[in-house]
């Protein structure tokens, strides 16, 4: 699946090819970690302020998106 948007990248180079947020070396697990944990979004900006609340939402879009596409993939016909 394309990246859209280039909100997050993957590089060999950077944080050992984990995906992070464009323009960043912010690892995007660290945002699901934090909603886990039960941090508001406001709380991890204050820690990853260099993490716009665009890219944010958008990479939490992103990941709905695929969520959806596997349940839909995967459910009984």
């Amino acid at each position: 699946m394309p990246i859209r948007d280039n909100v997050i990248h993957s590089r060999k180079d950077t944080m050992s090819g984990a995906p992070v947020f464009k323009g960043t070396r912010v690892v995007v697990k660290n945002l699901f970690d934090y909603l886990a944990g039960g941090y508001s979004l406001d709380e991890y900006q204050d820690d990853f302020p260099s993490v716009s609340r665009e890219q944010a939402i958008r990479a939490l879009d992103m990941a709905r998106e695929v969520l959806e596409q596997i349940a839909y993939e995967t459910a009984p016909q």
